[in-house]
């Protein structure tokens, strides 16, 4: 493949520094949430010191909540050890352009020890980059896209949050899915975010509206698993900093209201093998990947589904998966088997846009190693509505049920390392417990006169 608009080389990127073309290069890496996390380097001083030598952050970057609230009883970084540093390293095949911004360049880094130079084992492109090197040791290259959906507002954020996140705007109001007039009243805003993916080394396919009031689905180029996720990480990025320049907002939440359709993050992913799609004829390799991605599912929901609002999304008839079967083009399956010959690949819907989309890949690749490794065979492709399926089991009802399955599954430890396994155990299960301290609206709601 050519190399996507935008991309820079340390060369190239030097030169834009010398004429002042671009002043300023963030560095970042994604918590366990998602959000890119980091720092804004003088230009200059990237490309004469940080470039090859890297930068620093605090380490309890990778233990805080959302609220960047330290959280005790994790190994990896506390109070105890006194909350260190840990090595940003840039992956300079990520550098950038960041076309929205001015006169900026972006890229993603790798989290290594500060003492040993390892990568941080519980660092999310770790994870991931541990499943892409196995994969590539059994001679495979899996390639992946990651399709996300979003609500836009013509409210900005920060009113947004004045008003506690009621009486929004959105910037439809009707149904939208594929109706190019709705779609056009946003056209400013996607045409932007289009015109700076492309210009920002993210590959642009299509942008269209889907069931929603404000939704919308914008799909960028599939790539490698390991590129694929970077990618998701600047594309909510961009969007995010452009509603923000607009005035206006969007969310990724799985969930914005009960009465809304959920917003998703369908994975579609095929294994690559001598330059070849090593499932195209329904090769056994496809059957096996298949069986091992779809078995394992329980194991990992928490990296698709990773937030209590995550799971109010698996709804019967909502266009989210409830069940676990697969099928041929066929929406209502938690697994959509699509194209033929060298495009066929296995469509997962389960995750939601809430995922962080190198956890989620890596949860993907691994359960479906597994099943090459093991011979896992799927079970018959499912025929007709699998809403109606009861007989099938279903995904978890609660982040607390699946964070109970991640913890108890040796897979899941085998799979991402005993450290990692215990350390997104203890950071779910104090997502879980945050909630079950909070007083929502429907309680209040609910019990205030009546009780």
């Amino acid at each position: 493949m050519n190399k996507p608009k935008g991309m820079l080389s340390l060369d190239e990127l030097r030169g834009l520094v010398s004429k002042g073309e671009i002043e300023t290069v963030i560095g970042g890496f994604t918590d366990h949430y998602g959000r890119l996390m980091g720092k804004r380097f003088d230009a200059e001083l990237f490309v004469e010191e940080i470039a090859a030598g890297g930068g620093h952050a605090c380490d309890y970057l990778l233990t805080v909540d959302m609220e960047m609230e330290p959280v005790p009883g994790y190994k990896f970084a506390n109070w105890e050890l006194g909350y260190g540093d840990v090595h940003m390293v840039p992956d300079l095949g990520t550098l950038r352009l960041a076309s929205w911004l001015e006169k900026t360049a972006l890229v993603i880094c790798d989290v290594k020890s500060e003492k040993t130079h390892d990568y941080v084992a519980v660092a999310p492109r770790s994870i991931l980059r541990r499943q892409v090197d196995a994969a590539k040791k059994q001679g495979y290259t899996g390639f992946a896209a990651t399709e996300l959906e979003h609500y836009l507002y013509q409210t900005s954020y920060r009113q947004a949050a004045q008003q506690d996140y009621r009486n929004l705007e959105p910037a439809g109001w009707y149904l939208e899915d594929y109706h190019i007039l709705q779609g056009t009243r946003t056209e400013s805003f996607h045409s932007a975010a289009r015109r700076h993916l492309k210009l920002s080394g993210v590959p642009v396919e299509t942008s269209k509206g889907e069931w929603g009031r404000g939704q919308h689905e914008l799909n960028i180029r599939y790539a490698e698993a390991l590129d694929m996720a970077d990618r998701h990480a600047v594309f909510k990025q961009c969007l995010k900093e452009v509603a923000e320049a607009a005035g206006m907002s969007l969310t990724f939440m799985a969930k914005i209201a009960a009465d809304s359709a959920g917003s998703s993050c369908h994975i579609h992913f095929s294994l690559w093998r001598d330059g070849k799609n090593a499932f195209a004829n329904r090769s056994e390799i496809f059957r096996w990947f298949l069986g091992g991605w779809l078995t394992h599912v329980p194991d990992v929901m928490v990296f698709y589904a990773p937030t209590i609002n995550s799971y109010k999304r698996y709804v019967d008839a909502s266009w989210a998966p409830t069940r676990l079967a697969w099928s041929n083009d066929n929406r209502t399956a938690g697994f959509r088997v699509v194209g033929e010959g060298q495009s066929l690949r296995i469509e997962c819907r389960i995750p939601g846009a809430d995922c962080n989309p190198y956890l989620a890949l890596a949860a993907s690749l691994a359960s479906g190693m597994d099943g090459i490794a093991r011979k896992i065979e799927p079970p018959e492709a499912f025929v007709g509505d699998i809403y109606a399926a009861k007989n099938l089991p279903r995904v978890p009802y609660t982040l607390s049920q699946a964070v109970d399955a991640f913890e108890k599954s040796e897979f899941a430890k085998r799979a991402f390392g005993p450290e990692a396994h215990e350390h997104y155990t203890h950071f779910y299960r104090t997502e879980v417990a945050a909630f079950d301290k909070a007083v929502t609206d429907w309680e209040r709601k609910r019990y205030f006169e009546r009780i």
